[in-house]
């Protein structure tokens, strides 16, 4: 995914990440403050090696300060406003206020503790305000109104044009022509908000972090596989807890201990401890807190003059309106669900067939597909796992975007770091060796660091005074660790992954725009997840398979028969795996399209959400409501459909190249990299795609895919 950082989620929302040149007001700052200096090193990384917990709140300060002293001299400037004098230079008015934002909410993510957490609660406050003070200023917004009404006579190209539309739109749906007193309730529904979704987070982590499942007895890991029962012991050390096996609820855990151990109650407890997390009435409870946010949500959307929060976001995206996304997933999960039902049918099949007295539950679902899979085609996901080393598949990756994109990409050493466990690449134009940007890869769990998978900046691309400033850009996974002697060893699903979250940071890399606010991926939300889908489909084709997945101890590339066989099984589970996704974007959009606030009974609602849906009971919707951060501390509200409106650009989009003949066709692959990937937010989204395509995009393909026909 796109991780959107807490707070600075606000600050995309109302302000645009920009950069400041024509002014050097740094001599009233800190000087030993790294924050506050140029990023001098050769590839523009923030200096990690010198960043101190205690240089963040004076960095957001004086930055913060500086945005505000420019902004007054837009305002107290007397000539005409113009494109240059009020969009441009409000544009780039925030770059060291940006750059602060990027380090501090990514440490937060990666590598977070209570100091942190502290700062971002303190930082709740203080960004809502800044942000309001710019948002709410009429002087201001005059001058923005003036150019904006005047922009049939400024011979404006494309992307300015963009960036004047979303400059009056930004100040208009943050409020800015509402009475003084709903603007101060604005105020205090952001802040509110700002604090809630970090407290939404934090409660998320403490609860991963507290729960152990310990086993004592050998008998109880039997079906476990080797790897993951190394890792409990490693795990049951590190707890201090030397000869027994400690299992968490880390996804790379999880996942292997619900497909594989044989004890149907340590499967049951798992399970519980995961679908359970802040729901627990202890001091990590997060029920109260879904409640609150989204009543602040439903007030938020009626000051500002809609009916409900999905319509005041939604406007933004491709979709436009609730009504269609109701439509579009509706659909979808007719079709799912009769795929699912047959599937639970036939799971239960199989425990009658082995002698199981009891009717199928989830915790029994992953267990008996492995089974399943098995019996049906003599596929067992755990002997895919050697064939996809960690490094091995990485270079499989990296010479997948060389052949589609002419692009290098090396590993750097001794540049500064955001945390010991990352690694920097270099990436490069091959044809001419030209800099293209620097992405760090973060590829193991930690106790500091949230669960999931997502794709940030630290340094956002754009164009100034003819120089073309390259990003910086993070990709964070939670992948299995290196076990024993076994070094890390991917599942196809975490293959996957890894080729997603790459489309993203090629999203951010490959940018070409002038304007940060409008680079890399500052798209609509349900546009943004193309070229990290459309990367899935590389990871799964035979053909670019057989050039990664190499067997990590005799070097055996994988076999015709194993590939065959992942080809045989790609639709099998599709209906449960849709509509435990389908179920929760039905969820997220349920509470979105309240129209009045109300004391939620959040698990009565998440039921009711669940029944009106005829969700079957053996299935639960893929995030409950007391995790689901993408909707409650991230930037998927009222948009979790996004991935899979997504899929249906993909499907198609990936089709292009199999129309062809040839997976990395040059042609498309220019067309995808210079009509999608360069463009970020220049232009309406499905113009874009049909700039590359030729058209807009069909369903079937995605159907087919899934094996919904």
């Amino acid at each position: 995914m796109k991780k959107i950082s807490l707070i600075f989620a606000l600050f995309l929302a109302t302000l645009f990440i920009a950069c400041n040149e024509q002014q050097n007001t740094t001599n009233s700052m800190d000087t030993d403050n790294p924050l506050l200096q140029e990023y001098t090193n050769e590839y523009g990384i923030p200096p990690f090696d010198l960043i101190k917990t205690e240089h963040f709140l004076p960095a957001f300060n004086a930055t913060m300060d500086e945005q505000t002293a420019i902004i007054q001299q837009i305002i107290d400037n007397t000539d005409e406003p113009t494109f240059e004098n009020t969009i441009e230079a409000l544009e780039y008015s925030d770059l060291k206020l940006s750059a602060v934002s990027s380090v501090f909410y990514n440490y937060l993510n990666i590598n977070t503790n209570s100091e942190l957490q502290e700062i971002a609660q303190q930082m709740a406050t203080l960004s809502t305000q800044h942000n309001a003070d710019i948002m709410y200023n009429k002087n201001l917004f005059a001058k923005v109104k003036t150019v904006y009404n005047n922009q049939q006579n400024l011979n404006l190209n494309q992307e300015q044009t963009k960036l004047l539309e979303e400059t009056y739109k930004m100040f208009v749906r943050a409020g800015v022509d509402l009475p003084e007193d709903k603007q101060n309730r604005l105020r205090e529904i952001n802040e509110q908000l700002s604090k809630l979704t970090l407290q939404f987070d934090d409660n998320n982590l403490a609860e991963v972090n507290n729960f152990r499942l310990v086993i004592e007895d050998k008998a109880d890991l039997a079906g476990l596989p080797q790897n993951i029962i190394d890792g409990a012991a490693e795990q049951a050390t590190t707890d201090g807890i030397t000869g027994k096996w400690a299992f968490t609820i880390h996804k790379p855990v999880l996942i292997p201990f619900l497909q594989y151990a044989d004890n149907r109650n340590l499967r049951e407890q798992m399970f519980k401890a995961y679908t359970n997390l802040g729901d627990n009435d202890n001091e990590y409870d997060n029920k109260n807190i879904v409640n609150q946010i989204v009543n602040l949500r439903i007030e938020k959307a009626k000051l500002l003059g809609y009916n409900n929060y999905a319509e005041y976001v939604l406007e933004e995206n491709m979709a436009k309106t609730p009504d269609k996304v109701y439509d579009f997933l509706n659909n979808l999960f007719e079709k799912s669900l009769v795929v699912a039902q047959q599937e639970a049918i036939d799971l239960q099949a199989m425990i009658d067939a082995d002698g199981g007295n009891f009717k199928l539950q989830a915790w029994d679902w992953w267990y008996y597909t492995e089974k399943i899979r098995k019996s049906k085609y003599d596929l067992d996901e755990e002997e895919l796992r050697p064939y996809f080393q960690l490094d091995t598949v990485l270079n499989g990756l990296f010479a997948v975007v060389k052949k589609l994109y002419n692009i290098d990409i090396e590993q750097l050493n001794n540049v500064p770091l955001p945390h010991p466990d990352a690694i920097a690449f270099k990436i490069t134009n091959a044809t001419d060796g030209s800099h293209i940007g620097v992405l760090f890869m973060d590829f193991y769990p930690r106790a500091s660091k949230q669960s999931g998978a997502w794709m940030d900046n630290y340094v956002n691309q754009y164009k100034l005074n003819g120089a073309n400033n390259r990003p910086v850009i993070t990709n964070v996974l939670n992948f299995t660790k290196p076990s024993g002697n076994s070094p890390a060893l991917l599942s196809l699903d975490e293959v996957s992954t890894l080729f997603h979250e790459f489309g993203h940071g090629l999203h951010g890399l490959l940018s070409q725009c002038t304007y940060p606010s409008l680079s890399g991926t500052s798209v609509a939300r349900d546009f943004v997840e193309l070229p990290s889908q459309i990367m899935e489909n590389w990871a799964s084709d035979p053909i670019v398979i057989k050039t990664f997945a190499k067997h990590y101890q005799t070097g055996e590339v994988i076999p015709d028969d194993l590939l065959q066989k992942i080809q045989n099984s790609s639709k099998f589970n599709q209906g449960f795996i849709t509509v435990e996704y389908l179920a929760a974007s039905l969820l997220d959009l349920d509470y979105h399209t309240l129209t009045e606030p109300a004391d939620l009974d959040v698990n009565a609602f998440e039921t009711a959400a669940m029944q009106n849906i005829n969700m079957p009971d053996e299935i639960v919707v893929r995030y409950r409501s007391t995790y689901f951060g993408h909707i409650f501390a991230g930037g998927y509200s009222a948009g979790y459909y996004s991935y899979i409106w997504a899929e249906v650009l993909d499907a198609d989009a990936y089709q292009a190249f199999k129309e062809t003949g040839d997976v990395y066709n040059q042609d498309v692959a220019k067309a995808f990299r210079e009509n999608i990937l360069e463009k970020g937010g220049t232009d309406d989204p499905v113009k874009l795609y049909i700039n590359f395509r030729g058209k807009e995009p069909n369903i079937d393909a995605l159907l087919q895919k899934r094996g919904l026909l």
